[in-house]
């Protein structure tokens, strides 16, 4: 059951609603009760198969939680014990997202290698296991260290499937929901949080539905022309790549505000996890804006836990590199995504030893034109890495990259060729007749709703639609965002806004018969 379908929006979104309602009258518990039953429902209507599974790793953490809190009573003796259960439960965590996961990798790896002859296994990925997997290992440290502590196993289930973030993220912690889920309010009436919750939910889903399926028609072909062994020249491999770059941006980002949304309209926030990452200046700002629960998982229980930056700046690249190995294959079991990791990890190298070579050089930071080029250049480094995340293998990935430097010959759109043949003598350069002035177009628009337009957070800001909104002291910054952001953009519950949204919303309403499925579903 997709966010963007009909049976999700007009089904099983208003029956879980009026059930949290009405149950709410008797209580907070069994009205969570309640939402925890629906996640699980939302989860099973994807794969029964795995409903099973998914509760064995919530009560298997739960209980595993529990025993590491009473564990942490101050004694030696004690701290080793819950030590000994936390390493125990991440552990069998990583056993069962490494088997589902990483088994067929593994097998197929040493084949390759190794000329063996080892049969592949028949394991099916259960959907959304990176993130449950890792929200709970989030979970266990947080007991282990004192941060956290749950003795609800209904808030507990809940916090885990919570069916806005459980197929694709954000990775939560304890912190940031189980406070919610306790609160009589939250599963009360609240129209401020509906009118909010829904306007967020609707751009996300024009984001998907308009943009990022729309763009995929472009990116699918010529990355399938790649991995058959077609020759792609300069214009097809750059429209292929720029245009798989901003489907993958709108898809993640259109699924991050739908979540945001969707949780909002049941007065439970979620934290931020996408914040415009094409705008970043250099490799370290775009891994705080791009998947910012993720960048923040592998930073407090995988950077820093190896040592950070706290034992020279050798050790520190060396983390730097192994948490974006690991992050890559959190992506998928490929060695195209350790590649992308691998590229990352080592675009954040030079990034930090570019760093260090200006504080000691004592260079003045640049002005605008320094950080127009170098958001270009980051720009640029973030596409070449996406060849590889997107690419079935290394040869179409080569492939790609082979067209977009030229080196598989000159082409251009057959619209521009006509044009520009009257004027130049351009018979050396291909006319690329597979894509054409609608993939210009489509890319266009995008970039400029990248890079000239607000995202949705800046366009609510005066609402506070997330946890890192709720968290922020004062009354809401009603000011516009520094002269950047045209009045009008600023949504506010008007009724020229309301029959904008309202249009907005009925185009994606004739457009979800198309089929389509989030990017992110598959890590």
């Amino acid at each position: 059951m997709l966010f963007n379908s009909y049976s999700f929006i007009f089904l099983f979104l208003p029956i879980t609603y009026v059930g949290m309602l009405w149950l709410g009258r008797f209580g907070p518990r069994l009205a969570s009760l309640w939402l925890g039953l629906a996640s699980l429902t939302f989860y099973a209507v994807w794969d029964s198969r795995f409903v099973l599974l998914l509760i064995a790793s919530i009560g298997f953490n739960y209980s595993a939680g529990y025993w590491i809190g009473l564990c942490r009573t101050g004694s030696a003796n004690a701290n080793m014990q819950a030590k000994f259960f936390t390493s125990v439960a991440i552990i069998a965590n990583l056993a069962l997202l490494v088997y589902f996961k990483y088994t067929n990798f593994f097998i197929d790896s040493v084949n390759h290698f190794f000329d063996g002859e080892i049969s592949l296994l028949h394991i099916i990925l259960p959907l959304g296991i990176s993130f449950f997997t890792f929200t709970q290992i989030a979970f266990l440290v947080d007991v282990y260290r004192g941060i956290a502590r749950e003795y609800n196993f209904i808030h507990y289930l809940l916090f885990v499937t919570w069916f806005p973030h459980l197929i694709a993220g954000p990775v939560l912690h304890h912190k940031q929901m189980m406070p919610q889920f306790s609160h009589d309010e939250t599963y009360r009436i609240n129209l401020d949080n509906i009118v909010v919750g829904l306007t967020v939910f609707t751009l996300g889903l024009a984001k998907k539905v308009l943009i990022a399926d729309n763009l995929s028609e472009f990116a699918t072909p010529i990355f399938a022309a790649a991995t058959s062994g077609v020759t792609l020249k300069f214009f097809e491999a750059w429209v292929g790549a720029l245009a798989y770059t901003l489907q993958l941006y709108f898809d993640f980002s259109g699924y991050s505000d739908m979540a945001i949304g969707l949780s909002l309209v049941f007065n439970v926030r979620l934290p931020l996890n996408f914040n415009s990452p094409y705008k970043a200046v250099n490799i370290i700002d775009f891994w705080r804006r791009w998947h910012m629960t993720l960048s923040s998982f592998l930073r407090d229980y995988l950077y820093i836990p190896l040592g950070g930056s706290q034992k020279g700046p050798t050790r520190r690249y060396i983390n730097l590199m192994v948490t974006m190995l690991l992050g890559g294959l959190w992506h998928g079991a490929g060695w195209t995504f350790l590649v992308w990791g691998g590229l990352h990890g080592l675009y954040l190298m030079v990034n930090h030893g570019w760093r260090e070579l200006k504080v000691r050089l004592k260079w003045r930071e640049g002005g605008r034109l320094a950080r127009l080029g170098s958001g270009a250049l980051t720009f640029l480094a973030v596409v070449v890495a996406w060849v590889f995340f997107r690419a079935d293998s290394f040869a179409s990935a080569l492939a790609i990259l082979s067209g977009l430097t030229g080196l598989n010959g000159m082409s251009l759109p057959g619209v521009i060729h006509n044009k520009m043949a009257v004027y130049f003598n351009i018979d050396g350069i291909s006319i690329a007749d597979s894509v054409g002035g609608m993939a210009l177009f489509s890319i266009f628009v995008g970039f400029f709703l990248v890079w000239f337009c607000p995202n949705v957070q800046q366009i609510m800001r005066n609402y506070r639609p997330t946890w890192e909104d709720m968290m922020r002291k004062g009354e809401p910054d009603l000011s516009l965002p520094s002269g950047q952001v045209a009045r009008f953009l600023i949504w506010r519950p008007t009724a020229s806004h309301a029959v904008t949204l309202g249009l907005l919303f009925y185009c994606c309403f004739i457009s979800l018969n198309k089929v389509s499925e989030f990017l992110y579903f598959q890590f």
